[in-house]
Order: structure tokens, then C-alpha cells, then sequence
């Protein structure tokens, strides 16, 4: 899906100030609310435009502790292991990768025992052959997207 120049510009709005009226929007961009409506509808259709809701923080929420944990898995047995780890609040995100393991998983604990007892639940998920954790101790870069919305706005107008 190509992204131009004004869509660039509605996504960097969307991303600074994630809680204005599409009304508001149309304003600060000089286009008619129907055109920024079409062009947010399509952003979403083509997958762009992939959520509205708040971003939560898992600290403020009692899980301080954040982990990465790599799981190798049994061969066959990669949709059934991702199924049941959807079944663990804790596991807040699950990817299949290549490389070391199958599966690379983001936990989130109240404290390094709830993460012990998070990560022996899924060391006990049949399938499930090894885990390998690494606890993330600070944010370097938190998660963005603006950079490469510039990024790829300049080479929709290159």
C-alpha cells in the first residue's frame, strides 16, 4: 500500500496527538472532515491504521518486571504452544522467529518470583522443550513509530 504525503501527515498527527476529534484533525490539516474520514477508513482497511485504544503501562499496573522468553518447541507443536500462551495474562506479546527457538515471548511480573512461577507455567505447557529468559533491566527506546512514519513520508515525497 503506498502512503503519501498527506497520509504521512495524518498518521504523524495520530501518533502526537492521539486523542483529537477527526474534526480537528481535518482543521489542522486544511482538508475537508469527508477526505481525512476516507483516507483514516483506508489507512485501516489496508492495515496501517491497526488500533485505537490506549496504551497501557504494565508498571502501573503492578508488573514491573519485563522479560524476554525464547521457547523452543516440540516440531508439530507451534500452534498448540501459541495457543496456550495465550491463555497467560502475563504474556503480553508471542512471536514465531527463526534463529534461536521457535517462539519469542514479552512477560511482564509484579517481581522476580512472579516470574519465576510465570515461567515454570510455561516450562509445563506440553510441547514446550526449553525456555531461555533474559530480564530487560531499563528502556533504551521506547516503542515508536513517528521515525519511521517521517522515513517513509520523505520517500513518498522523493
Amino acid at each position: 500500500m503506498a502512503v503519501d504525503e498527506l497520509d504521512t501527515r495524518i498518521l504523524r498527527l495520530l501518533l502526537e496527538r492521539p486523542r483529537t476529534s477527526v474534526r480537528e484533525y481535518a482543521r489542522i490539516l486544511g482538508v475537508a472532515r469527508g477526505t481525512l474520514q476516507a483516507r483514516l477508513d483506508r489507512l485501516e482497511r489496508d492495515g496501517v491504521i491497526t488500533g485505537t485504544g490506549p496504551s497501557l503501562s504494565p508498571a502501573a499496573l503492578g508488573h514491573p518486571v519485563l522479560a524476554f522468553v525464547h521457547i523452543e518447541v516440540t516440531q508439530g507443536r507451534l500452534d498448540d504452544v501459541g495457543d496456550a500462551l495465550a491463555a497467560v495474562p502475563e504474556i503480553v506479546e508471542a512471536f514465531s522467529i527463526a534463529g534461536g527457538g521457535d517462539l519469542l515471548t514479552r512477560v511482564v511480573a509484579r517481581d522476580n518470583a512472579h516470574l519465576e512461577d510465570v515461567i515454570q507455567k510455561v516450562i509445563s505447557l506440553p510441547g514446550v522443550v526449553r525456555t531461555r529468559t533474559e530480564v530487560a533491566l531499563r528502556e533504551r527506546v521506547a516503542h515508536r513509530l513517528l521515525p519511521l512514519v517521517e522515513s517513509v513520508g520523505r520517500t513518498a515525497r522523493s
